[in-house]
């Protein structure tokens, strides 16, 4: 008999859509060898969990509410295997200014950082952010993912960027970082590879990461000296351990001056034909369906 795996796709925050094409991904990927069905974390999920009887729960949810603890919390309440992350990893990873406080106490190198209130003036802001932060900057929500609501600001747009947030009342402000952009994959406790980006745009933002027509480029192997490259990794796999990860994650860092600056991390990397972890799993040998398959038998009831 196939085991029974629930996958959990859709949910409410901004990256839905994309959720939804994780979660059909990997449905198309594990179909003939596992009884799969697609779920939304609605006011029907208990009835769907309890019913279906799941072996495992896939967690395919991007965004707040599906990578932030909320919902390993309900299913850690369930009693049922998931994957990915648990509670705290996932709500620690989630929240960025938490996430930086803990990597620059383990010495892992990020972006200067200060925590605003979205209804300060342009007076206010610009005195704060020039005492603690040069321009250049990025704004970011606290706790979204898939670069949702990122910009990059100077003196003179800053305002008008922030208002485009006004739905939080506290953001992040970041030390902007110019130069490369690596992406490092984690699977477990092995240090999976890394992949360069080169977007069109500005920065590898949530049309470069989810759209084709934005042409990002994507390089694998990276062009860095060996020891660079085994530097970059070990940091990934040092933050992952900080947070206490579980399963699969994804560092996204900055390269600048010989310098490796970690932006953040992520407990639920996209699964869709553009997401990075399955080109840099396939690029070391490890097809879609090993990936998923191997997600799949790490999940546990507390992770």
């Amino acid at each position: 008999m196939k085991k029974r795996i629930l996958i959990l796709g859709g949910g409410i925050s901004g990256e839905r859509s994309i959720s939804l094409k994780t979660a059909k991904a990997v449905k198309n990927c594990i179909k003939k060898k596992y009884n799969c069905k697609i779920v939304e974390p609605d006011e029907n999920l208990t009835k769907n969990i309890d019913r279906f009887s799941p072996h495992v729960v896939f967690n395919a949810l991007h965004g707040r509410f599906g990578e932030d603890g909320f919902i390993q919390t309900y299913l850690e309440s369930k009693g049922v295997r998931y994957t990915h992350s648990g509670v705290l990893s996932s709500m620690m990873a989630m929240d960025k200014e938490i996430s930086k406080k803990l990597f620059i106490k383990n010495k892992i190198l990020t972006p200067k950082f200060q925590k605003i209130k979205t209804n300060l003036n342009k007076k206010e802001v610009i005195k704060l952010l020039k005492k603690k932060i040069k321009f250049p900057v990025v704004i970011k929500p606290i706790n979204e993912g898939s670069s949702l609501g990122v910009y990059i600001c100077n003196e003179k747009n800053i305002i008008n960027n922030l208002k485009k947030l006004k739905a939080y009342d506290e953001i992040l402000v970041e030390e902007f970082i110019p130069g490369r952009e690596i992406q490092v994959a984690i699977l477990g406790k092995k240090k999976l590879g890394a992949i360069e980006l080169k977007p069109k745009r500005k920065f590898y933002d949530y049309k470069a990461k989810y759209s084709s027509k934005a042409k990002t480029k994507h390089i694998i192997p990276v062009n860095i000296k060996t020891k660079e490259y085994q530097n970059v990794m070990n940091i990934a796999l040092k933050a992952h351990k900080v947070l206490k990860c579980r399963g699969v994650t994804r560092s996204d860092f900055r390269f600048n001056n010989g310098k490796f600056y970690l932006l953040e991390i992520n407990t639920q990397p996209g699964m869709t034909n553009l997401s990075l972890v399955p080109e840099i799993a396939l690029h070391h040998g490890m097809n879609f369906f090993s990936l998923i398959d191997w997600i799949i038998k790490d999940a546990s009831k507390i992770r």
